[in-house]
């Protein structure tokens, strides 16, 4: 388990949801306006690893910089980053908790105080597939750490799921569900204390 979660953060709308049948290519500057003002939101989520197990949880985001995956049971897991740093949590491992850099993971691009994806060279791909905006980015400044392939819709502008491509070649999918933005989180809910100290009970 602990690597199946490793994957989707190094490498994290419901499966059915329909998808608006008008959509139109957005923009970058569009992209980062809608990541930029999305500031809280809480909502369900299905990951797709990459040896084609699903899994499935409730997806915190406080940005900048704080995100938490709660994993639905069997699934013992717990993901929480906070203070520039990614905590994974097993409860079913006999190992302690790992912790890595969150600029390790291509979701700091996401949890940046400030995203600017007309950086020079941050977007690798900027494509329309009909109904949604593909946008494929990496941080120029840690390449080997993967990339991030996220999908929006327009309409209004909407993140549906994004993809992990890590540097080994797995690719881990996380799609998003109904999700409510502008929501107010407890602070515990990304305080990786609580969370250490609740492993064990």
């Amino acid at each position: 388990m602990k690597n199946l979660i490793l994957v989707a953060l190094i490498v994290g709308l419901n499966v059915a949801s329909t998808l608006p049948a008008a959509a139109e290519k957005l923009s970058l500057n569009a992209i980062s306006t809608y990541l930029n003002g999305l500031k809280t939101a809480q909502g369900a989520f299905t990951q797709i690893n990459d040896d084609g197990t699903i899994s499935t949880g409730t997806l915190y985001i406080s940005r900048p910089g704080k995100m938490r995956f709660e994993y639905d049971p069997p699934e013992q897991a717990l993901v929480v980053a906070s203070a520039n740093a990614v905590v994974i949590i097993d409860k079913k491992s006999n190992q302690p908790p790992e912790t890595y850099p969150l600029n390790r993971t291509p979701l700091s691009l996401i949890l940046a105080r400030q995203v600017n994806l007309d950086r020079a060279r941050m977007v690798m791909g900027h494509d329309y597939d009909g109904t949604a905006t593909i946008v494929t980015a990496q941080d120029p400044d840690n390449a080997e750490y993967g990339t991030i392939q996220m999908s929006f819709t327009d309409a209004p502008v909407q993140l549906r799921q994004w993809i992990i491509n890590d540097a080994n070649g797995g690719q881990t999918t996380v799609i998003l569900g109904a999700f409510e933005t502008g929501v107010s989180l407890d602070s515990s809910l990304f305080d990786r204390s609580v969370a250490l100290r609740n492993r064990d009970r």
